[in-house]
């Protein structure tokens, strides 16, 4: 029996062409992968120019010595995140102008070093040390709770405890760690607080400590980064356009309280937390990054001005209102999405509106 011949198989018709791979993008991916390299790059060069020490520098010669030597005698004062960074220099800098000081720290041992350090620089020994985790919401109300018994009227609130969790962290409350306390824990405080708040009409305020980062987000309703791969930076500045959307709101809904709310950012300052949290860019940036008591000056200054040189809801960066949005970002519309994002707050904290 002859073997059968083989078949050859037949050759493509131009055996000299090469692979060819196609990548399909929508244009939906594309245009948002082109927006956020434009808010990456466009953040870049707006925050080397603005937020350094050279930046604070160049806008100091702006400011009116006279702003800072108001008195802060008679005002009671909050401040979380008060043991270290922006926060200490903050309840120091209200301290040494009179103020009463509610120091809120999650550390009780720090705390009291912080505590300690200010009554001694200062001389105010009304300086006190309230122990609160703003990443737990019981812990919030805890707080809340023990210390509305003083019944002490709130003209000052200042929300600068804050986090950057590079990675997924659950609380014990199943939480987000960054939005636990970066947002919810804000949330909670500053709702909690509004009773003392009114208490000080029309003299009080409240003081958000948010973050330029914010510039390179929208508001996003996926407040704990459930959608994508998680990236704790991004998280973060996300918590910090909730923030800013959130000041704007309470604003609105205060309006006839007597409570001014302003949002702001401290530039880029060389706190404990920059250094732990993002080392490469602290490292970077070294010898240019504002000290913490340049970045408090701000928060010290919104503190302490009368509340007709102010806008209510509005957005301050070096002593002056500063734009929310970076140009063509297309973050602006985002703020739409704020009611729901509020619907959300009240329901993973148990907070209703306050009347």
């Amino acid at each position: 029996m002859r073997d059968l011949p083989l078949k050859k198989a037949k050759a493509p018709s131009n055996t000299c062409s090469t692979l060819r791979l196609e990548l399909r993008i929508s244009p939906r991916a594309l245009t948002m992968f082109l927006l956020k390299a434009w808010r990456q790059t466009a953040f870049g060069t707006y925050g080397y120019l603005n937020f350094t020490k050279s930046g604070f520098i160049e806008h100091s010669k702006n400011f009116k010595s006279e702003d800072m030597e108001i008195r802060g005698d008679g005002k009671n004062c909050i401040v979380t995140g008060a043991n270290s960074g922006l926060g200490f220099a903050t309840a120091e800098g209200l301290a040494s102008r009179g103020a009463t000081v509610y120091m809120v720290c999650r550390n009780k041992e720090r705390g009291e070093a912080a505590q300690s350090k200010i009554q001694s620089k200062t001389g105010n020994q009304n300086v006190h040390l309230e122990v609160c985790d703003l990443s737990s919401v019981s812990d919030v109300k805890s707080f809340a709770s023990t210390f509305s018994l003083k019944n002490v009227p709130v003209h000052v609130l200042v929300n600068n405890a804050g986090m950057l969790e590079h990675d997924r962290v659950t609380t014990s409350e199943g939480l987000e760690l960054n939005f636990a306390t970066n947002v919810l824990g804000t949330y909670a405080m500053t709702e909690l607080m509004l009773p003392l708040l009114e208490k000080a009409a029309p003299d009080a305020r409240v003081i958000t400590v948010s973050s330029g980062g914010m510039y390179t987000v929208p508001l996003t309703k996926d407040l704990q980064f459930t959608d994508g791969n998680f990236n704790g930076v991004e998280q973060y500045a996300r918590n910090k356009r909730v923030q800013v959307a959130l000041t704007e709101k309470w604003a609105e809904i205060n309006k006839n309280k007597g409570i001014g709310f302003y949002s702001m950012h401290p530039g880029w300052a060389e706190t404990p937390g920059v250094a732990k949290s993002l080392p490469s860019f602290s490292e970077a940036l070294s010898g240019k990054l504002r000290t913490n008591d340049e970045g408090a000056d701000t928060i010290i200054w919104l503190a302490l001005q009368p509340k007709e040189k102010l806008v209510s809801g509005a957005f301050y960066f070096d002593r002056a209102e500063a734009p929310k949005h970076l140009m063509f970002a297309a973050t602006s519309g985002s703020h739409g999405v704020i009611d729901s994002v509020i619907d959300s707050l009240r329901r993973l904290s148990g907070i209703s509106a306050q009347d």
